[in-house]
């Protein structure tokens, strides 16, 4: 009896270490803060085709030396995603659509893509991955008229020329759903933007691991709340959720939007929030940080981008961080008196060049 609370005993401490080891430690989270804050606001990069329409949530990548920029288009009925080039980095050119609105099917109203499988190491490519030689955009999808409306889900799509502006080739039906008999407690309602990496490490056991931004139905009087949840693949096609519960949340409000980077051994996993408990005001950029992909440590330092600026002042959100050439740039969504547009911070001052 003895030797088995013995053995009890060291199952549970081992567990402690385990669970201890998962979690990045403070230091750690300031030195990463340190390397990723971008204090100076350049402006705005990107606007869309006229003052009625709203730019949103951009993906950067760089192909054949030659940076591009997905991003979505709001007109009133629903989501059409676009891309720009630029030399730079700083000077973007609108070059046209490249997931457009369709008479019929589930997404016939939204379809908002962000480009998958990009080199996620931190100062590295940013060059996307082809799988079965084409190159792959999950994106969200719907069928009803208006903002975000009616129950959406996440689409993939696949071209041979990710820089061009053909229309991509979709799959007919959504890879992830509120409608899945799976669907869990917290996506059960809507699932939102989504984000699909290469993990050459497996460290989930499969190589394409999905985050994506999601709600749950209400439940005993209180209201959905949006956060991050996970899902892998071993094909790009046919999707399966991990865990029981979000891998960011804060029970209330919105945690979305993630974008995962790869610095040595660590994972930084960059997402916005939104009506906090902690009375953070507007819509704001943070980042967590992981060992595993799976158990994150959420930064609870300074916000990386917050309303500051005219064309800022309601949102400051939606990230999209890379580092190059020494330099952090920080693309995210401002919302403020020029309405819903692309933004930029840099970790240095680049607004005189």
């Amino acid at each position: 009896m003895k030797s088995f609370f013995l053995l009890v005993l060291q199952i549970v401490l081992l567990s402690s270490i385990t669970d201890a080891q998962k979690l990045v430690t403070k230091k750690r989270m300031e030195q990463v803060y340190e390397e990723v804050k971008t204090p100076f606001k350049y402006g705005i990069v990107l606007t869309a085709p006229d003052s009625t329409k709203m730019a949103d949530s951009p993906t950067i990548f760089q192909m054949n030396g030659q940076w591009y920029m997905t991003y979505i288009i709001f007109d009133g009925r629903g989501y059409e995603t676009w891309i720009a080039e630029s030399q730079d980095l700083l000077h973007w050119a609108a070059k046209g659509k490249i997931m457009s609105f369709t008479k019929d099917g589930w997404d016939a109203n939204q379809k908002a893509g962000y480009p998958s499988l990009i080199d996620i190491n931190w100062g590295g490519s940013y060059q996307p991955m082809k799988y079965e030689d084409r190159y792959w955009v999950s994106y969200l999808g719907g069928s009803v008229k208006g903002y975000e409306a009616g129950q959406l889900g996440v689409g993939m799509a696949f071209t041979n020329d990710l820089g061009s502006t053909q229309e991509l080739t979709r799959l007919p039906q959504p890879v992830l759903s509120a409608f899945d008999s799976v669907a869990r407690w917290y996506d059960n309602k809507t699932i939102f933007k989504s984000s699909i990496i290469y993990d050459a490490d497996k460290k989930t056991g499969h190589p394409f691991v999905m985050y994506y931004n999601a709600a749950g139905k209400e439940t005993n009087g209180k209201p959905s709340f949006e956060s991050i949840a996970m899902a892998v693949s071993d094909d790009m096609q046919k999707w399966n959720r991990i865990g029981n519960r979000p891998v960011i949340t804060k029970g209330r409000g919105i945690c979305g939007d993630a974008q995962i980077v790869k610095k040595g051994k660590l994972y930084i996993l960059f997402y916005f929030g939104y009506n906090w408990e902690d009375g953070n005001g507007g819509a704001f950029d943070r980042f967590a940080c992981s060992y595993d992909l799976i158990h994150w440590t959420p930064w609870d330092g300074k916000n990386l981008i917050e309303p500051s600026e005219k064309y800022d002042q309601q949102y400051a959100h939606k990230p999209w961080v890379i580092k190059w050439k020494g330099v952090v740039y920080h693309f995210y969504n401002a919302v403020g008196e020029n309405g819903r547009v692309i933004a930029l911070a840099t970790s240095k001052d680049l607004r005189n060049q």
